[in-house]
């Protein structure tokens, strides 16, 4: 980040592990000179090499307080009380999007390198997880085909960025099947397998939410999938993230921020018809129970909630939610952070402390007049 003193002076600053550093920095010429300056430790960051700061145009700097970059996101098995059992996997980067097969056996995620991630897959009974995708750069959000033989996933990485799909136990290559100029990402499975939901950056600088018609294509080889030209369910100016279609495939629940909070909603499907909102003061990330007629979310502060609903017809109906589990989960943006098992008694999640069992760190630190203290740090160090 370019970052210029009152007296004009430009500095290229970034962080390395948690520590601000100041360079040197003459946008003209786009070069830098002399050698880097620490300004500020203890500033979180992650295992992709981001930090979590920013600058204001009037050198105000804020950022987010850490003593060590975040080591990793171990999964949890979390019950219906809030208690945490010992990790289901604790690995020494962070993981994302956990999501379990359609028996229950098996739960996929994608876990980063420091370079960055792949797709793993762990099956319940043992205690290592098998890689599937060596792609490069930044692979994530696994969702399982409804026979269990495929996952579907998102891969950025260039000269070929798309949605892919493998087959889950490891033989073959994975399979490009979109051409990656939409910004899109996978979401979840109609119960026949014939649609798949996913969202699109697309309307009003927003995500959108578009359904894929899904083909077996026995004949190509690798994961036997082909897909159709993705068509709109719902497009707004407001963002519309997660779809997650019920366990009958007639209903969609989906987070959008249309009432300036993000909330979760569902509409039948395919449509038309009403729309009716399930939480109430702030929803995210939508999960059907499967053993029981709820639908999951998490709250405002991270909790998992449950609201009972009744279907008839063309008619849904949700009840007040209730707290499931009394612990605060992750938000990492890479997917959910958290499924349900198919008997309805555990999750899996990514629960809000690190690696050491610590809590994380959740206040921002405003930091006035930031040039004044770079001109300190860097005369110092000369």
């Amino acid at each position: 980040m370019d970052f210029r003193t009152a007296n004009g002076a430009g500095h290229l600053v970034y962080i390395h592990q948690t520590t601000l550093f100041a360079l040197p920095f003459d946008p003209s010429s786009l070069s830098t000179s002399g050698t880097p300056t620490p300004i500020m430790e203890n500033v979180s960051s992650n295992t992709f090499g981001g930090g979590v700061f920013a600058f204001a145009n009037n050198g105000t700097l804020v950022y987010l307080a850490g003593k060590a970059a975040t080591a990793g996101w171990p999964i949890s098995w979390v019950d219906s009380t809030g208690n945490s059992a010992p990790p289901l996997h604790a690995p020494a980067g962070q993981c994302f999007g956990p999501r379990f097969s359609p028996d229950g056996k098996r739960l996929a995620f994608s876990m980063s390198s420091g370079k960055g991630s792949d797709i793993w897959v762990k099956g319940l009974d043992r205690d290592t997880p098998s890689r599937l995708s060596f792609l490069p750069d930044l692979v994530s959000n696994p969702v399982w085909t409804p026979d269990g033989k495929s996952i579907v996933f998102k891969s950025s990485h260039p000269p070929a960025p798309g949605l892919y799909a493998i087959r889950s136990d490891g033989s073959g290559e994975a399979k490009r099947l979109t051409d990656g100029k939409a910004q899109e990402f996978p979401s979840s499975f109609s119960p026949d397998g014939k649609r798949l939901a996913i969202n699109q950056y697309g309307n009003g600088g927003s995500f959108d939410i578009f359904t894929v018609p899904v083909e077996a294509d026995p004949g190509s080889g690798g994961p036997g999938l082909r897909f159709g030209k993705a068509e709109l369910f719902l497009g707004t100016p407001f963002g519309e993230l997660y779809p997650a279609f019920s366990q009958d495939g007639r209903w969609l629940a989906y987070q959008s921020s249309e009432s300036g909070t993000p909330e979760i909603y569902v509409r039948p499907f395919p449509g038309p018809g009403g729309r009716w909102q399930v939480s109430s003061g702030g929803g995210r990330s939508p999960v059907w129970s499967r053993d029981a007629r709820e639908l999951l979310f998490l709250d405002r502060d991270g909790r998992v909630m449950a609201a009972p609903y009744t279907a008839k017809g063309d008619s849904f109906a949700a009840g007040k939610p209730r707290v499931w589990a009394d612990v605060r989960l992750q938000t990492t943006g890479y997917g959910q952070s958290y499924d349900i098992t198919p008997d309805g008694k555990r999750l899996a999640a990514l629960v809000a402390e690190n690696s050491q069992g610590e809590k994380l760190p959740t206040h921002l630190t405003f930091l006035l007049n930031f040039g004044d203290e770079l001109r300190r740090r860097v005369a110092v160090a000369k």
